[in-house]
């Protein structure tokens, strides 16, 4: 596995957890990504109650490595485990203001941080709506250290015929921000979940 192929992900606890998940789906069926993740405990029961419980394990079964969320000293917290950068989808509030202000108290903010300093791409699927100042302020603070936003919109012009098909072009588009060499992602049918 050559470095460059490395991606982390990262799954914090807001709504749309189903977002990371096939995220972590399409990386492992290109077949040449080695995908790191890590999961908060909310995002645990976020997986739980929005896509079923199979999805944990599901989940676990396409990541290349599973960290703890609490392990700070894992290789992906460190900025001589070289990736190609990192998605965190969903993004929660919590998260996105841990990022912007270097609050590294747990293993995805700081992976996520390790990405910045390290000058790798980093895509915050910021998962909140409406937004008051102090969300918008995070997103721009978050920004002008590196942060890529990028808000898990669906694209209505494409006319999804169902959840699955605007979470399926959400994770590519997502996918597509970090460059990766693998410039085109399989299509596949997406098993989905509860509200597929």
């Amino acid at each position: 596995m050559i470095e460059a192929d490395r991606v982390v992900v990262g799954i914090s606890g807001a709504s749309g957890a189903a977002i990371g998940l096939r995220i972590v789906e399409l990386l492992a069926l290109t077949q040449t990504c080695e995908v790191h993740l890590v999961i908060s405990p909310a995002a645990e029961r976020v997986l739980v109650d929005e896509v079923g419980a199979e999805a944990l394990p599901r989940l676990r079964e396409r990541a290349s490595h599973c960290h703890r969320y609490d392990d700070i000293g894992a290789s992906i917290a460190s900025g001589s485990f070289r990736t190609a950068g990192m998605i965190v989808a969903p993004c929660s509030i919590r998260s996105l203001s841990a990022i912007a202000t270097g609050i590294l108290d747990n293993l995805l903010v700081r992976a996520a941080d390790v990405q910045l300093k390290e000058r790798r791409k980093l895509v915050l699927l910021v998962r909140e709506s409406p937004l008051h100042l102090g969300h918008l302020r995070a997103m721009t603070q978050a920004t002008e250290i590196g942060a890529i936003i990028a808000p898990p919109v669906p694209a209505f012009y494409l006319r999804p015929d169902s959840l699955a098909g605007a979470i399926d072009h959400i994770a590519r588009r997502a996918i597509q921000l970090l460059d990766l060499k693998v410039t085109r992602v399989a299509q596949t049918e997406w098993s989905g979940g509860a509200g597929s």
